[in-house]
C-alpha cells in the first residue's frame, strides 16, 4: 500500500472492509491534478516558420459541438464584458483529449469507491463509534499531538458521497463547455485539486486536518474564480473571495486555539468526549461556537462576509456549480452539524447562528428579485438557501440542515449547469453574428424553450423543487427546516434562552417567519429568471435565432442525471405525513449515531412531534407560501414587454437598489477599503516608511556618515603646513586642559 495506516480500533466493524482504502477518496482527484497540471506546462500551440497564421487561424479552430460552435469559453462576471471575448481565443490544448478522460475518470473512481464505501457501512449494521485512520504523528509538540488521521461515519458518509457524485457530473459537464479553452488541463487540474481538498475538509478526524482542507479550497476558489486572470475584474473576484475568507478563517483559528487550551484536545473524539467539561451555556462554549461561526460565515458567504460569493460568478459556470453545490460554501454547515456537541450545549450561540441564517435568507432574496444575470440570480439564490440550512443547524434541527444541504446540491448544481448550457448557446449564437452582446443578460434571452426543449424542462424541475412545490426534493428539505425551528420555538433550551434580551422563543418564531417571507421571494425570482430566459418572444436578435440550440450531450446528460436527483431526492427523509411514499425518515435514522444525542441536548431530551393538525398547517402555509410566489411572478410579469439590454431604460428608486445590491459593496470600500488604504498610504507607507524609516533611518544614517566623512576629508588635506598647525593648537589644548584650573 501507498500508505501505511493504523485503524483506531482494531474490533471496528469496517476493519478489513473497502474503507480501509478510504485515503484512496482524497488521493485520486489530487492524482489528477498532478496529471493535468504537469499538461498545463505543455504550450497549447507549437509555434514556428511552417504554421499557418495563428491570428487567422485561431477562430476557425473550434470545431462544432453539437449544433454550433464551441465558444463558451468565457462567461465573465461583469455585465459588460461577458459577451464571450472572442478575440481572446486561441486553438483547443493539444492534450485536450488526455486532460477530458484524466479529469472526470478520477472523480468518477472516487463516486464508485465512496459508493462501495457506503455499502460497506450499510452491510455492518449500526455503526455506533467512527472508523477512524491514523496514517502519521503529524504535530507532536509536547502535549500537542495531532495526527494526519481520517475519520468515516455517518456524516462524513453524506458528504463523500456529495462531492464525489454531484462533483463527477460537474467534471462531466466541463468536459464539454470547457475543451475549446486554452487553459483546458490548468483548469481540470485547479478542479481536481478543489475536490482533493474539500474530500480532506470532510474525512479529517480533527479540527487541524480539517483546517488544511478548509484553507485548501479556500485556495481552489481563489483560482478558479480568477482562472481569465488576464481580465482585473476575474484576478479581483479571485482576491476578494480570498480575502474574505481569511477574514473568516481568524474566528476558526482562535476557536481551535481556545479548545485545546481549556479541552487539551483537538479530534473530534477527544473534543467530544471531553466537551462534558464545559459549563452549559457558559461563555466559553459560547466563544467556542461564536469564533467557529465567524469561520462558516465567510465560507459559507453569510452576513457580514457573503459578498465574495456573487463576484465568485468571474469563473466558469461550472465552477460556479460546484463552489455553490457540492464543495466550498456547504463546508461552514458540515463544521456546525460536526460540531454539534458544542453547539448544542450554547443555545445563544445557536440562536446567533439563526438570526444570521434567517437574515441572510431574506435579504439575499430581495438582491435576487432584481438581478438581470442569470448567474448572478443563481448566486444570491444560493446565499438565501445557505440561511435556511443555517437556520436548520443553528436550530438544533441538525438532520433538516444537512437535509437541504444534499437537496439542495441537487437543484442548484442543475441550475447553474443548466445556465452554462444557456450561457453556451447564447455565446454560440453571438459568436456566429459577431454579435458583441451580454450573453448572461435575461432581457438579451426569451423564448429558448423553443429551442432547448431538454434544459427548458430541466431547469423547471430544479425550480419547483428550489421553490418547495410539492413533491420535488426542496418542499421536503425546506419544509423540514421551517417545521422544526417552529417547534423549537415552542420547546428547546433555545427558547428558554435569550439573545440579547429577546426571548429565546420569540427570535425562533421571528426566524420562522422570515424563513417564510424568503420562501416567497424565493418563487417570485426563481419564476422570474424562468419566465425572462425561456418563455415569451425572443430576444437574442433575429439573426441569432439560427443558430441557438441544444448543447452537446456532455452537458445534457449530467442534467438529466440531476433532474431525476431534483425530482427524487426528497424521499432521503421523507415525513410521516408522507409515508404513502415510502420509508420515512431514512436520513434521521442513518445521521443518529451522530448528530442524534446533541439534537435532543437543544429539544431537552424529547423529540418534538406536532400535532397533526399543527402539521398540517405548517406544510399547507409552506406550500401555499411557495406557490403563491410562483402566481405572483406569473401574473406581474410579462416577458413580452422586456426589451434587450442595449434598449433597456435606467431602473429607479427601489428597483435601482436592489439592482445595486444595496450598495453593500460600495459601503464596505467607503467604510473598510478606503480608511485602510488611506491609512496605508499616508501613515505607513509615506509616515513611517517614508518619514522615519526611510528619510531618519535609512537616509538620515547616511547623511551623518556623509557629514562624518566630508569632515574628515576636509581635514586630511594633504597638507604638511595644516598638519603642524592642527598639532599645535592640539597640544597646547591639551596642556590648557591640565594647567588651567
Amino acid at each position: 500500500m501507498l500508505l501505511q495506516h493504523e485503524v483506531s480500533a482494531v474490533g471496528h466493524p469496517l476493519a478489513g472492509t473497502v474503507a480501509e482504502w478510504l485515503w484512496l477518496l482524497p488521493l485520486l482527484p489530487l492524482l489528477g491534478f498532478v496529471i493535468n497540471g504537469l499538461l498545463s506546462l505543455v504550450p497549447a500551440t507549437v509555434l514556428g516558420p511552417g504554421d499557418p497564421d495563428i491570428a487567422h487561424g485561431a477562430e476557425g479552430a473550434h470545431g462544432e459541438a453539437g449544433h454550433g460552435v464551441a465558444v463558451h469559453a468565457h462567461d465573465s462576471a461583469d455585465d459588460h464584458g461577458a459577451h464571450g471575448d472572442d478575440h481572446h481565443r486561441v486553438v483547443r490544448h493539444r492534450f485536450a483529449w488526455l486532460t477530458s478522460i484524466v479529469g472526470p475518470a478520477v472523480l468518477a473512481v472516487a463516486f464508485g469507491l465512496a459508493v462501495a464505501i457506503f455499502l460497506a457501512m450499510r452491510g455492518v449494521g449500526e455503526m455506533s463509534a467512527p472508523f477512524v485512520q491514523r496514517y502519521f504523528s503529524w504535530m507532536p509538540a509536547g502535549s500537542l499531538r495531532i495526527d494526519a488521521a481520517f475519520q468515516l461515519d455517518q456524516l462524513s458518509m453524506v458528504m463523500i458521497l456529495v462531492i464525489t457524485g454531484v462533483g463527477t457530473l460537474i467534471h462531466l459537464f466541463s468536459v464539454g463547455y470547457m475543451q475549446d479553452d486554452p487553459g483546458y488541463p490548468r483548469y481540470f487540474a485547479y478542479l481536481n485539486l478543489f475536490v482533493a481538498f474539500m474530500l480532506v475538509l470532510v474525512l479529517g478526524a480533527s479540527y487541524p486536518v480539517l483546517f488544511v482542507g478548509w484553507e485548501g479550497v479556500g485556495l481552489c476558489s481563489y483560482l478558479l474564480i480568477g482562472f481569465w486572470f488576464s481580465e482585473k475584474a476575474n484576478a479581483d473576484a479571485g482576491k476578494k473571495a480570498f480575502i474574505v475568507n481569511r477574514i473568516g478563517d481568524f474566528g476558526l483559528l482562535i476557536a481551535m486555539f481556545l479548545l485545546f487550551a481549556n479541552l487539551g484536545a483537538l479530534d473530534f473524539v477527544g473534543v467530544n468526549e471531553a466537551a462534558t467539561r464545559l459549563t452549559f451555556g457558559g461563555p466559553l462554549v459560547t466563544a467556542i461556537c461564536l469564533f467557529m461561526f465567524l469561520g462558516c460565515t465567510g465560507k459559507s458567504a453569510q452576513i457580514p462576509l457573503y459578498i465574495w460569493l456573487p463576484d465568485a460568478m468571474a469563473g466558469p459556470t461550472p465552477v460556479s456549480a460546484l463552489i455553490h453545490a457540492a464543495t466550498m460554501v456547504t463546508a461552514g454547515v458540515y463544521l456546525i452539524a460536526r460540531s454539534s456537541v458544542l453547539f448544542s450545549m450554547a443555545p445563544v450561540a445557536g440562536l446567533t447562528v439563526t438570526v444570521i441564517g434567517a437574515l441572510t435568507a431574506i435579504f439575499a432574496a430581495t438582491i435576487g428579485l432584481k438581478q438581470w444575470d442569470i448567474k448572478k440570480v443563481l448566486a444570491y439564490s444560493t446565499v438565501s438557501q445557505l440561511g435556511y440550512m443555517f437556520i436548520g443547524v443553528g436550530s438544533g434541527a441538525y438532520v433538516a440542515g444537512i437535509f437541504h444541504l444534499v437537496t439542495h446540491a441537487f437543484f442548484k448544481a442543475l441550475l447553474f449547469l443548466g445556465s452554462g448550457s444557456v450561457i453556451f448557446a447564447m455565446h454560440a449564437a453571438y459568436h456566429h453574428t459577431g454579435s458583441h452582446e451580454d450573453a448572461q443578460d435575461m432581457r438579451n434571452m426569451g423564448g429558448l424553450s423553443r429551442y432547448m426543449r431538454v434544459t427548458w424542462v430541466l431547469m423547471w424541475i430544479a425550480t419547483l423543487a428550489i421553490a418547495g412545490v410539492p413533491f420535488f426534493a426542496g418542499f421536503f428539505s425546506k419544509d423540514e427546516i421551517l417545521g422544526s425551528v417552529f417547534l423549537r420555538a415552542r420547546e428547546s433550551t433555545l427558547a428558554d434562552a435569550s439573545w440579547l434580551g429577546i426571548p429565546g422563543s420569540s427570535v425562533l418564531y421571528a426566524a420562522y417567519a422570515l424563513g417564510l417571507a424568503a420562501a416567497l421571494l424565493t418563487a417570485i425570482y426563481m419564476t422570474r429568471m424562468m419566465l425572462y430566459t425561456f418563455h415569451g418572444p425572443n430576444r437574442t436578435g433575429e439573426k441569432e435565432r439560427d443558430h441557438l440550440g441544444e448543447a452537446p450531450w456532455i452537458m445534457t446528460g449530467p442534467l438529466v442525471v440531476l433532474g431525476v436527483l431534483s425530482l427524487f431526492g426528497g424521499w432521503l427523509n421523507l415525513p410521516a405525513l408522507t409515508s404513502f411514499l415510502g420509508p420515512v425518515g431514512a436520513l434521521d435514522r442513518w445521521l443518529e449515531p451522530v448528530v442524534g444525542e446533541s439534537a435532543r441536548r437543544v429539544t431537552s431530551g424529547v423529540a418534538p412531534e406536532p400535532a397533526h393538525n399543527v402539521e398540517l398547517a405548517l406544510v399547507g402555509s409552506a406550500v401555499a407560501i411557495a406557490l403563491l410566489g410562483i402566481i405572483i411572478a406569473a401574473v406581474r410579469l410579462k416577458p413580452a414587454r422586456l426589451v434587450p439590454k442595449a434598449q433597456a431604460p435606467e431602473e429607479h428608486g427601489i428597483e435601482r437598489v436592489l439592482a445595486n445590491k444595496y450598495y453593500v459593496d460600495e459601503a464596505y470600500d467607503r467604510v473598510v477599503v478606503e480608511p485602510t488604504v488611506g491609512i496605508s498610504r499616508g501613515v505607513l507607507w509615506k509616515g513611517i516608511d517614508q518619514g522615519i524609516i526611510d528619510s531618519v533611518f535609512v537616509n538620515g544614517s547616511a547623511r551623518l556618515a556623509r557629514g562624518v566623512a566630508s569632515l574628515g576629508s576636509w581635514i586630511q588635506s594633504g597638507q604638511v603646513g595644516t598638519y603642524a598647525w592642527v598639532l599645535v593648537i592640539g597640544v597646547l589644548a591639551v596642556l590648557g586642559a591640565f594647567t588651567i584650573r
